[in-house]
């Protein structure tokens, strides 16, 4: 895809925006603060925030007196997060492969829920790009935890929609870390995670997924009805059980062209 561009499923995320801001969870505190720590964020260091949907992990940066510039290339989604954020974030329309940030410029970029829909070698030179000598990247991923039988099945419900579709669950978004030589290898913490709903909340959950927003409207409807009614035993609110996945890496000086090969 050209720069600029992103993946045709992830348009879904426009007509998706206030299911996504509803229906998603947070980030658990213990990830968060893992997060700033081995990135070596104090308050007042600079951070963006790539692909940021409508802040989720932006308000865990703000909260930590971090200096967030958030950038996320649909115009919804910014909305949602200018509606939450006001003064406290500058929101800027771009994608991980082409910032709107100038070189060298900040402390740390980070990423949650989104690099698996990035291009993974551009995006990483970008990265390395605009972080000055040292800084950090870090990527988060809250996952729904499959070992639990009612998640299993909404998986065994849902996935077949996903044609084409990146996943972070396959791993191939970390082969562009795997042949780079801008960053240190990328390290990785698990962390337990619940996020506690009503059936609407997880029904908004599911519609916000991109490949499910993108589905004809008659499929979309029939599909959350199914939603419905496998939950409509669990409960007037229940846990959905995840667990958050944390890596995160260091940027490494250029290498001469002199030296490099």
């Amino acid at each position: 895809m050209p720069a600029g561009a992103v993946h045709p499923a992830a348009r879904g995320f426009d007509s998706s925006a206030d299911a996504y801001e509803r229906g998603r969870p947070t980030y658990p505190r213990a990830a968060a603060d893992e997060l700033v720590a081995r990135l070596g964020l104090a308050p007042g260091c600079s951070v963006v925030d790539v692909a940021a949907g409508t802040g989720k992990l932006t308000r865990s940066l703000v909260g930590r007196g971090l200096r967030v510039v958030a950038v996320e290339p649909s115009g919804p989604m910014r909305d949602q997060l200018r509606a939450w954020a006001g003064s406290e974030v500058e929101v800027l329309h771009g994608v991980a492969e082409a910032l709107p940030v100038p070189s060298g410029s900040v402390d740390a970029l980070v990423a949650g829920q989104a690099f698996h829909w990035f291009d993974g070698q551009r995006a990483l030179a970008e990265a390395h790009r605009v972080l000055r000598p040292g800084g950090g990247l870090g990527l988060l991923w809250n996952v729904r935890d499959r070992s639990v039988g009612w998640v299993d099945r909404l998986a065994e419900m849902t996935e077949p929609y996903r044609v084409g579709v990146p996943t972070y669950r396959d791993g191939r978004w970390r082969a562009a870390f795997e042949h780079t030589a801008l960053f240190t290898p990328i390290e990785h913490l698990r962390f337990p995670h619940e996020h506690e709903v009503d059936a609407a909340t997880l029904v908004d959950r599911m519609a916000s997924i991109s490949w499910i927003a993108n589905l004809p409207h008659g499929e979309r409807e029939d599909l959350l009805a199914r939603v419905r009614d496998l939950v409509a035993g669990l409960g007037d609110r229940f846990p959905v059980p995840y667990y958050t996945d944390l890596w995160w890496c260091r940027s490494l000086p250029d290498v001469p062209a002199s030296r490099a090969g």
